[in-house]
């Protein structure tokens, strides 16, 4: 059987390969009245699904291609710590009380994903540890203090300064000059997660169609309508949660959230390299393009690290990606490229999440910036628990201030691609 190739991310990716049979759902073919309407079957959408379904609310779920093709399915498979920022980078923007709730949510959020895992018996390969290292030798006492601030300020004891000689054993590489260790989180294979997520939504009740494109969204009186080209969904309300792939469905959503197409390369097994990552953790480091890298449950190296700002999809990915891998770890210079794959991830200007009501009944949330596997699913969560009445935390991101990416619609990409650019020399420099 030919592998899947989704027609808006370039490349098959290894999690393809390596996951379960992935089912294939039906497209729409009449129009038909729900409570819910959601548009976008990565994470978000399908935990929203999922929360709504399990409720008695009547809910259809619609995908323009097919569900995990988007960065749900695709992206480095890290958990992370917290919100994007390191919290002590965000108490100076929002005071330490709503930096610690924020802090507190992601936590929750690593919890909820676990557990949630483990209740529906899904095998998303979790692997635990996490390392981020400084390229720059100047950072040493940023890192040191970030371990001391997560124990002593946010209650996290998980986290421990490592000096270079302590990041060369565990990275098996000298590329990096110091770093901190989390034990508090981990990594996954997210298509594995997203499969499981879909079936567990399915057999809720939630209507799920793939193949089915939005062509717009519009209120008819006390009801929202979307229109595709094989049918029309009527509902009471409407959650955006299409991401980096909102294209020209939305305008509001549009001008604050922003696609980068990030690229990542697998390599075949590690087996004569036992060097390299011995402890199992994944990485992501201080560059302002961030690479990022781990093994995989069958020893491959999945190594992330490359962003386009346009709308072209690179031809080199494995060379460019490679020259990457080598300059981290030299020993792989001969090393074969299995994979190389990619696809938009969706970003914010302060690269912190983007929750709104764009559309009176029709809420849109994304703009995870990279970091968005746990609160992606977290959110898809407390957006149903709004719905349904429960108590949910989706305040604490609306009242973040994402401003929207300067220079209209005209001049937006051209000033992100200068300003993106800019940062990424200087980390070359």
């Amino acid at each position: 059987m030919t592998p899947w190739q989704s027609p808006i991310a370039p490349g098959i990716s290894w999690y393809q390969e390596a996951s379960m049979d992935r089912p294939t759902y039906p497209t729409l073919s009449e129009s038909k009245a729900v409570d819910v309407a959601i548009v976008g079957g990565g994470f978000t959408g399908l935990q929203a699904a999922y929360h709504l379904a399990i409720r008695g609310t009547s809910v259809a779920l619609l995908e323009a291609h097919r569900l995990g093709d988007g960065a749900s399915g695709r992206n480095g498979g890290q958990f992370g710590t917290g919100q994007r920022a390191w919290p002590e980078e965000l108490e100076k923007q929002v005071g330490f009380e709503r930096s610690k709730a924020l802090f507190e949510m992601a936590e929750g959020a690593k919890r909820y994903l676990l557990d949630f895992a483990d209740e529906h018996g899904i095998d998303m390969d979790y692997m635990p540890g996490q390392i981020n290292v400084a390229h720059k030798r100047g950072l040493e006492r940023d890192y040191r203090a970030n371990a001391e601030i997560a124990a002593d300020r946010y209650d996290y004891p998980h986290l421990s300064f490592m000096d270079r000689a302590e990041t060369a054993e565990r990275l098996g590489s000298t590329r990096y000059y110091c770093g901190v260790r989390d034990a508090g989180t981990g990594h996954i294979n997210p298509l594995k997660l997203l499969v499981g997520l879909a079936r567990a939504a399915g057999s809720a009740g939630a209507q799920l169609y793939e193949m089915t494109k939005v062509a717009r969204v519009q209120r008819q009186g006390n009801r929202i309508e979307l229109l595709t080209a094989t049918g029309t969904i009527t509902a009471d309300r409407v959650l955006l949660a299409t991401n980096g792939y909102v294209e020209d469905l939305e305008p509001v959503t549009a001008a604050h959230i922003m696609p980068i197409g990030s690229f990542i390369a697998a390599t075949e097994p590690l087996d004569d390299h036992p060097d390299v990552l011995s402890g199992g953790e994944a990485v992501a480091d201080s560059r302002f393009v961030v690479r990022y890298f781990r093994k995989s449950k069958d020893n491959r190296l999945l190594f992330g690290g490359r962003e386009v700002y346009s709308s072209k999809n690179p031809a080199d990915t494995a060379d460019y990606i490679r020259k990457q891998i080598v300059e981290t770890y030299p020993a792989l210079k001969d090393i074969q490229i299995t994979h190389a794959w990619g696809g938009n991830v969706g970003i914010t200007l302060p690269r912190q999440p983007f929750v709104r009501e764009v559309l009176s009944g029709v809420t849109s949330i994304g703009g995870y910036s990279g970091h968005g596997v746990m609160l992606s699913n977290f959110c898809g969560k407390m957006y149903a628990d709004r719905i349904s009445g429960a108590p949910n935390g989706l305040d604490l991101l609306e009242a973040l201030d994402v401003p929207r990416f300067p220079g209209g619609q005209r001049l937006r990409n051209p000033l992100l691609f200068l300003a993106l650019t800019w940062f990424a020399l200087r980390d070359r420099l």
